[in-house]
């Protein structure tokens, strides 16, 4: 690996503050590697050889059922794809995508499972992946369980558009059929739905969503931070 793809790969959180010799373990017969839009990264039912990190771009989830498939969720910069399997050593239960173009970190599985046990930094770190996606299910099976496809999607603009509510106008990040599959909305419910929030001051064009009315949308998506709040 050069020195630039040292560089890029020490920036990433879970590698920082490690101790020199796990970083050197980590990283021996590691892959900094870029992938294509729609690229199959991880397939389901594979057993893993690798934890890949993203270092730049957007990966899809999802799981497959026979002829059906859906969106379990999208992953940004600094996540991680799927610990759970590579600590466990067993294979994975869904696979994953590029849903844009993306470069990857690939750390060996082998290699992952023997510095956990050695250095209780990088353990803490993966016990805290763990943990956090154990809450993001939590939150994601109640949103599903508990809410109305309409809320669903109330809250998900909600969400996004609260990013800079001094302009509250956003793209959606990836197209459609993607957002309605991880919000569990068949695609033709989901064009409705945008057509209801009109209504409740949402104006969409395309992928380009416009908040009007933050209070009339907010009435009816009622978010509470067990569900909605990334942080809590």
């Amino acid at each position: 690996m050069r020195s630039e793809e040292q560089r890029v790969c020490l920036g990433l959180p879970y590698l920082q503050g490690l101790a020199h010799s796990s970083i050197s373990q980590l990283l021996e017969g590691a892959r900094l590697q870029r992938f294509h839009a729609h690229a199959v990264l991880i397939e389901q039912g594979r057993s893993p050889e690798f934890l890949h990190l993203v270092v730049e771009g957007r990966v899809e989830v999802f799981s497959r059922y026979r002829d059906r498939e859906t969106t379990v969720d999208v992953l940004g910069e600094g996540e991680s794809f799927i610990l759970a399997a590579v600590f466990l050593d067993r294979a994975y239960l869904k696979s994953a995508r590029a849903l844009t173009p993306v470069r990857l970190l690939l750390l060996p599985a082998l290699s992952v499972r023997e510095v956990f046990q050695g250095d209780p930094a990088f353990a803490e770190r993966c016990a805290a992946d763990l943990a956090r996606g154990y809450r993001r299910l939590v939150k994601e099976v109640s949103n599903l369980k508990l809410r109305s496809s309409l809320e669903r999607l109330a809250n998900w603009l909600l969400h996004h558009a609260r990013r800079d509510e001094a302009n509250p106008q956003f793209d959606i990040p990836f197209d459609k059929k993607t957002l309605a599959a991880k919000l569990g909305i068949a695609p033709e419910v989901l064009s409705r739905n945008f057509a209801a929030l009109a209504a409740h001051g949402v104006r969409v064009s395309g992928k380009s969503v416009e908040v009007t009315d933050f209070a009339r949308l907010e009435d009816l998506a009622q978010p509470v931070p067990a569900i909605d709040d990334p942080a809590y």
